[in-house]
C-alpha cells in the first residue's frame, strides 16, 4: 500500500444504509426530484439543502411512502407550525396517503405528519424512519424541545432532513445536521477538520475562532457532500432549469432618523453594541412603524415583519386589514390565522420571524416589509416564504432601518456572501462527485484466469 492508498483508506465518509432496490418512483415528480428520492433511499439517513420551492416536501413524502412500503411501518413528518395542512394537501396531489395527527394518535401505514411542538405525544418506536421538514429550525428551539427531537431521530433507521438554509453563515453549524443523521458529533467534527485559534490572528468564525487544519478542507467537503445534497436550482444536479427561473427581487431600503441622537450625541453614529441597537430601535420605532405603514397598500396582500410585540401592536393599529400572530397567542390560533392569510381571507399579516419563518408557501403575496436583524437566516428564510419557485410576479421587500442600524445590513451582506460561497463549494464537489459516478459502466467482460 502506498501513501496515498493509505490517506484514502483514511479518509471519513458514511457507507449507504438505506435501500439496496429502488422501487419505481412517483412520475409525476420532476426529473431532478426524482434523482434526489432515489440517492436519499440509497443512502437511508440523508439531508437536502436544495432552496425554497424547488419541492422538497414532495421529495420528501415520497421518500417516506417507499421506506414504508419497505418496512411496513409508518414514517412520521415533522413541520414548522402551519405547514402540517400544507404537507398533507402535497400528499393528496401526489397521491400519497398521509395523516395529520397533534395528539399522538394515528391509523394504519402511512405518513404521519405534525408538528415540532407536538412531537413529544408520539412513541418513535412507532415509526420506521423520520423526516425532518425546515430541519434549520431545530438550533433555534428551547433544550426541552431540541432535545425531544434529537432522541425521537436517534433510533430510527431512516432519517432525512431536509432545508434550505443548512448553514446559513456558519460553516460549523453543519455539525447539527451530522449529528441528527448519525454521523459525526459536532464537535467529533470540530476536531477533525477544524483547529480553534482563540489566540491566533486568523479571521473568527462568528463567535469563535475555528479554521481549517492544514489540508482538511477538501476532506471536509467530500465528507459533507457523501451524505447531504445541495442545490439551488435542478442544473446544479444536471438537469433543465426550465420552470424555475426565479422573477426579479427588488429589494429597496428605507432609512429613518431619529428625533434626538442616540446617548446625546450631536449627530446619528451607528449602533455596535445590543443596547445601543435596541435603545435604536426603541427611539425609532414610531417612524419606523409609520415608515412601514406608508409602505404597504390598501389593496393588495403584504407580510409584515418585525421583532417586538411593541412593534406589531402599534403596526396592527396603523395599518388597515392586518392582523398579527403574536407569540401569546395558542399554536391552533397561530395556524388559524396563518392558514387565513395563505388562502386570502387576510389582506395583510404581521409576524415576526421566530413564528412564521420556515415552511409556508406565499407565492400568491409579491410584496414584504423589513425591520432587519442580524439573523441572515431569518431574513432569508422571510423572503422566501414569497420569492420561491412558482412566484410568477416581481417581489418587492421594503427593509425600513435607522441611521444608527446601518451596521446590521453589513452584517447582513457579509453573512449572505458567506452562505453563496458555502452553496458554492457544495454544489462544486457534489457536481464532481456525480460526475464520477455517472461516468462509471458496468459492461467489462470479465475472464477466465488460465490457471482454471
Amino acid at each position: 500500500m502506498n501513501y496515498a492508498d493509505f490517506l484514502e483508506k483514511k479518509a471519513v465518509s458514511d457507507p449507504p444504509t438505506g435501500l439496496i432496490k429502488i422501487p419505481e418512483l412517483n412520475p409525476a415528480l420532476f426529473p431532478f426530484q426524482r434523482d434526489i428520492v432515489d440517492w436519499a433511499l440509497r443512502r437511508g439517513r440523508a439531508a437536502i439543502f436544495a432552496d425554497c420551492g424547488l419541492g422538497k416536501t414532495p421529495i420528501q413524502l415520497e421518500w417516506a411512502q417507499k421506506i414504508i412500503e419497505k418496512e411496513n411501518k409508518p414514517v412520521m413528518v415533522i413541520t414548522p407550525l402551519a405547514v402540517s395542512p400544507q404537507t398533507a394537501r402535497e400528499g393528496d396531489k401526489f397521491g400519497i396517503d398521509c395523516q395529520v395527527s397533534r395528539d399522538g394518535k394515528f391509523t394504519g401505514k402511512r405518513v404521519i405528519i405534525t408538528n415540532y411542538e407536538r412531537l413529544h405525544y408520539f412513541d418513535p418506536e412507532d415509526f420506521a424512519g423520520v423526516v425532518c421538514d425546515e430541519s434549520s429550525a431545530i438550533k433555534n428551539f428551547d433544550g426541552e424541545r431540541k432535545k425531544v427531537v434529537t432522541e425521537f431521530m436517534r433510533t430510527r433507521p431512516y432519517r432525512l432532513l431536509c432545508t434550505a438554509t443548512a448553514s446559513p453563515n456558519d460553516y460549523i453549524e453543519l455539525g447539527t445536521s451530522s449529528e441528527a443523521l448519525g454521523e459525526l458529533g459536532r464537535m467529533d467534527m470540530l476536531s477533525m477538520f477544524f483547529k480553534n485559534d482563540e489566540n491566533s490572528n486568523h479571521p473568527i468564525w462568528w463567535g469563535a475562532r475555528w479554521r481549517f487544519k492544514a489540508h482538511a478542507e477538501e476532506k471536509f467537503w467530500l465528507w459533507v457532500v457523501s451524505w447531504a445534497r445541495s442545490l439551488r436550482k435542478p442544473s446544479d444536479l444536471g438537469f433543465s432549469d426550465d420552470g424555475f427561473i426565479l422573477p426579479p427581487l427588488l429589494e429597496r431600503e428605507h432609512v429613518v432618523k431619529a428625533d434626538i441622537p442616540r446617548g446625546g450625541e450631536l449627530f446619528d453614529i451607528p449602533a455596535v453594541t445590543l443596547d445601543e441597537q435596541r435603545e435604536e430601535r426603541r427611539l425609532t420605532i414610531d417612524k419606523r412603524c409609520a415608515k412601514v405603514a406608508d409602505l404597504v397598500d390598501h389593496k393588495n396582500p403584504a407580510v409584515v415583519w418585525c421583532h417586538l410585540n411593541i412593534e406589531a401592536d402599534l403596526l396592527e393599529r396603523t395599518i388597515p386589514g392586518s392582523l398579527q400572530v403574536s407569540g401569546n397567542d395558542s399554536d391552533e390560533a397561530k395556524e388559524e390565522k396563518l392558514m387565513a392569510f395563505r388562502d386570502g381571507q387576510l389582506r395583510v399579516l404581521i409576524i415576526k420571524p421566530v413564528i412564521g419563518a420556515w415552511g409556508l408557501n406565499w407565492q400568491h403575496c409579491n410584496h414584504m416589509t423589513f425591520f432587519p436583524s442580524h439573523s441572515f437566516e431569518q431574513y432569508y428564510q422571510g423572503v422566501r416564504r414569497c420569492w420561491r419557485f412558482g412566484q410568477k410576479r416581481e417581489v418587492t421587500i421594503d427593509i425600513v432601518t435607522s441611521e444608527g442600524e446601518r451596521g446590521v445590513m453589513k452584517n447582513l451582506q457579509r453573512k449572505a456572501e458567506a452562505m453563496d460561497k458555502m452553496f458554492s463549494i457544495l454544489v462544486k464537489e457534489m457536481q464532481n462527485g456525480l460526475r464520477i459516478n455517472r461516468s462509471t459502466t458496468f459492461d467489462t467482460k470479465l475472464g477466465v484466469p488460465a490457471w482454471l
